[in-house]
């Protein structure tokens, strides 16, 4: 459902959004091995995520990144839009390009009932919340 690159980018976002207070920063060294992916795939999905001012970057050897914001106001839907775009959002089960209520694929039905309550379960997930879960032991970044 969600690209490699979003998975590792919400995992990211989760792992900072889980260091301690005073130490909200980590290293993409820190972030890679923390979410069990490659270095430079890492930096490149952290870039994105600067670039749509979700994470704000600081070079040098006390910098890394950290959230642009408190995680309880970032949600699952923003990291997901700024790395796979729309097409979850609004995206055609098969990939159809004209798939709609009025010109609908045979699986349009179906797929719209479950699109519509990951849209929803997605834009009201805060990073707060899946944080909360890593940080309470009862969920995992990696497996």
């Amino acid at each position: 459902m969600f690209s490699k690159a979003c998975k590792y980018a919400i995992n990211a976002m989760i792992y900072i959004a889980t260091l301690p207070e005073g130490l909200e920063r980590a290293g993409l060294k820190d972030i890679a091995k923390a979410i069990n992916s490659p270095e430079a795939f890492t930096a490149k999905i952290l870039q994105t995520l600067v670039k749509d001012d979700l994470l704000n970057s600081i070079k040098g050897p006390h910098g890394g990144f950290a959230l642009n914001g408190k995680p309880e106001n970032i949600f699952l839907a923003q990291i997901v839009h700024s790395i796979d775009g729309d097409m979850l959002f609004v995206g055609c089960a098969l990939g159809f390009e004209n798939c709609s209520e009025d010109h609908p694929c045979p699986v349009h039905h179906k797929f719209k009932a479950i699109r519509d309550h990951l849209t929803g379960m997605l834009l009201t997930t805060s990073l707060r919340d899946v944080a909360d879960r890593v940080n309470i032991g009862i969920s995992f970044l990696k497996y």
